[in-house]
């Protein structure tokens, strides 16, 4: 890809750290297919080539509390991690949050970043469909050790068993990330485009008229994006342009949300 990168400056390539794909990007679907040719025929790369997977997320609904305990005895040394969790649903831009609560006493405070480190690479793969978890506030607030046993690892452990089995109890939905749209097109072809959109699952907010130009702006999942540039080109006989940058996560409905944890199961 570096060779046909450095003979064509308009393709480029990158890898998804969220979905572990590498994304080729070009001048169109005509000149990707080429590169995809050119990669198999006279590189002899075998790759397996598809639509760029959507980064899904997890979140969570309601508060809970959830429990962690993580207890092994083998004969000498053992493992002793204790801890209790509150967990509760916060803005969907933040990640996560950490609070430490527990009283004085009841879990020395040196386990305590061990607790907070085993929650943050419990969020890494989600309950559902093994998505990242985002906008969770979890919250320390009991918890025991054992003077022997108890560990750093120990404890670790423990916050994760906590934080997924909250998880679990805490209704959690899938979110996919929604698009922020504009579409600029010539005044006849503006029907055909919005309801194009339509069947896409877009939320239209406006349309302007600038000049003689109308402009349609709007959200569009991300799934229902990919070819969006040639059907609007086919619908305005090329006159049409859009834009589109990443907004938000919405929540996915129910039945959305099986078809996309069905598909996962078949790809594992």
């Amino acid at each position: 890809m570096n060779k046909l990168a450095d003979e064509d400056p308009t393709f480029k390539s990158r890898y998804d750290q969220d979905t572990g794909q590498t994304i080729l990007s070009g001048m169109g679907e005509l000149h990707i297919d080429i590169i995809v040719d050119r990669l198999v025929r006279e590189h002899r790369v075998d790759a397996k080539i598809g639509k760029p997977q959507v980064a899904y997320r997890e979140t969570i609904t309601i508060p809970v509390r959830a429990e962690g305990s993580f207890i092994r005895q083998t004969g000498g040394h053992g493992q002793y991690g204790h801890v209790w969790l509150e967990l509760e649903p916060i803005e969907k831009t933040k990640r996560f949050e950490f609070i430490d609560k527990v009283p004085g006493g009841v879990i020395p405070r040196q386990y305590i970043p061990a607790v907070e480190q085993g929650i943050k690479e419990a969020l890494e793969s989600g309950v559902l469909a093994g998505y990242p978890i985002i906008g969770v506030r979890a919250t320390a607030v009991d918890g025991s050790y054992h003077q022997v046993d108890s560990s750093d690892i120990s404890f670790k452990m423990a916050g994760a068993i906590a934080l997924r089995e909250g998880v679990r109890k805490a209704n959690p939905v899938l979110l996919e990330p929604i698009m922020k749209l504009e579409v600029a097109t010539p005044k006849e072809f503006l029907g055909d485009i919005i309801g194009d959109l339509n069947a896409r699952r877009a939320r239209v907010e406006a349309v302007e008229l600038r000049a003689w130009t109308h402009i349609i702006r709007g959200y569009l999942p991300l799934a229902e994006s990919f070819g969006y540039a040639t059907d609007l080109r086919s619908l305005s006989q090329g006159r049409a342009t859009y834009s589109m940058e990443f907004d938000h996560y919405q929540e996915v409905s129910a039945e959305r949300t099986q078809e996309i944890i069905i598909r996962m199961r078949g790809y594992a």
